[in-house]
């Protein structure tokens, strides 16, 4: 089997549809694909769209339902708060994988919502890993992730040291069990420090330190524009705010994107927000 982890709440599950699609279309054994789904607060009726998935492709899907697993009260008041709107606070989930995917998983690749994965993806899951705990790819603009405001106000990375993105990651399961992330943090830094970290990027890159296999960046090509579609990366990482989604945004393959999405899901998909950004104004009014 590939085992395939993904983190989301209703809010992303049209993305997180494509995400998965976009594995069955470019995979040889779609069969083979067992998807594990850490979700928040998803809807009967997009649950059944994410289910057609299995349907459609003959892959398994495993729902892990976060509402009934108690991860965001007294388990991460110790992490940095969410702060930022393009992030919500399940993307601290996969810190919890160990706990929450079944314990006889001994890899498994870990992808972000806002993916298009262009290439097989038993390419990447089947790499030597070469004893390493993750398989990641660079973060492009890791110096400022690392040093912060004028490149002095943090000290818990060197920029001499390699920072990894991690919105695709390879994982070996045996050494991502023995992490408590909570307790490397407590342990290590003080509240002040950790209250600058970047989420759950910075806790992984702090907590396998040395310990990160560097992937190619066609692997995890973040922030694609056009210009970058010569480059034929094997996964677009669409981490920037311009999303392939965004009437207004210049991405690369918007195109194929939305057809990857599906008319039916992107439309829809554009309405629930303009209706959700509509309900956000009246409040404010």
């Amino acid at each position: 089997m590939i085992d395939i982890a993904l983190a989301f709440d209703d809010g992303f599950w049209a993305p997180a549809y494509a995400s998965m699609r976009s594995v069955c279309l470019t995979t040889r054994h779609p069969e083979q694909l067992r998807f594990h789904l850490l979700t928040l607060g998803l809807s009967a009726e997009h649950r059944a769209a994410i289910d057609s998935i299995g349907t459609d492709y003959g892959a398994t899907l495993n729902h892990i339902a976060l509402d009934d697993q108690g991860l965001f009260g007294d388990r991460i008041a110790s992490f940095p708060t969410i702060r930022m709107r393009r992030f919500r606070p399940v993307i601290y989930a996969r810190l919890f994988m160990g706990e929450l995917l079944p314990a006889d998983i001994e890899r498994v690749l870990y992808l972000d919502s806002d993916i298009f994965v262009r290439s097989p993806i038993e390419q990447l899951f089947h790499i030597d890993m070469s004893g390493k705990a993750i398989a990641a790819a660079l973060q492009p603009d890791r110096l400022h992730c690392i040093a912060g405001t004028d490149l002095r106000t943090r000290n818990a990375f060197s920029m001499a040291e390699p920072y990894f993105n991690s919105g695709v990651m390879l994982i070996d399961m045996a050494q991502y069990r023995g992490i408590d992330f909570a307790a490397v943090l407590r342990e290590s830094l003080p509240q002040s420090e950790i209250d600058m970290f970047y989420y759950d990027q910075d806790i992984i890159n702090f907590a396998f330190k040395g310990r990160i296999l560097e992937l190619g960046y066609r692997w995890n090509l973040q922030k694609p524009e056009p210009a970058h579609e010569i480059l034929d990366p094997h996964i677009l990482h669409y981490s920037a705010n311009p999303k392939p989604w965004f009437i207004w945004s210049r991405v690369a393959f918007k195109r194929t994107y939305r057809h990857l999405m599906t008319n039916r899901y992107f439309y829809q998909y554009r309405r629930e927000r303009m209706a959700g950004l509509l309900r956000r104004w009246l409040r404010l009014a």
